[in-house]
């Protein structure tokens, strides 16, 4: 029961890297698109998709969710050229991605830690 526990955890934050990686990848693209005329920012979708699966009262499937990029149509009067990408934003958003992933890192580490104790006392 233990071992499944922290296996479960293990698969949610491996789900929120692939978010946050797949995320970084989406503002690299806003920010090299920041002078497209027309181009709309993207942005990914998981921590809704993720709260929405736990407020639901049933059993949490972590493979079922996915995280997903999608257009923000957000502030589209935001420049003549139809293009609505905010570059100080994307570069805090940037910056704000980086911090979660080296701190899901961090957790990604403590568990295979915690793992590896509990496998070094059990022989």
């Amino acid at each position: 029961m233990l071992m499944n526990n922290m296996f479960s955890n293990t698969k949610l934050l491996e789900k929120a890297l692939d978010a946050s990686l797949m995320r970084n990848e989406v503002i690299a693209n806003n920010i090299s698109n920041v002078d497209t005329p027309g181009y709309k920012k993207k942005a990914v979708r998981f921590e809704e998709l993720l709260h929405s699966a736990m407020g639901n009262g049933q059993d949490l499937n972590i493979d079922g969710i996915e995280p997903e990029v999608y257009t923000d149509n957000a502030n589209l009067s935001y420049r003549t050229d139809g293009n609505n990408v905010d570059i100080d934003v994307q570069m805090a958003d940037m910056a704000k991605n980086t911090i979660k992933y080296n701190v899901l890192i961090a957790r990604m580490n403590g568990k295979f830690n915690s793992i590896k104790t509990v496998l070094k006392s059990s022989y």
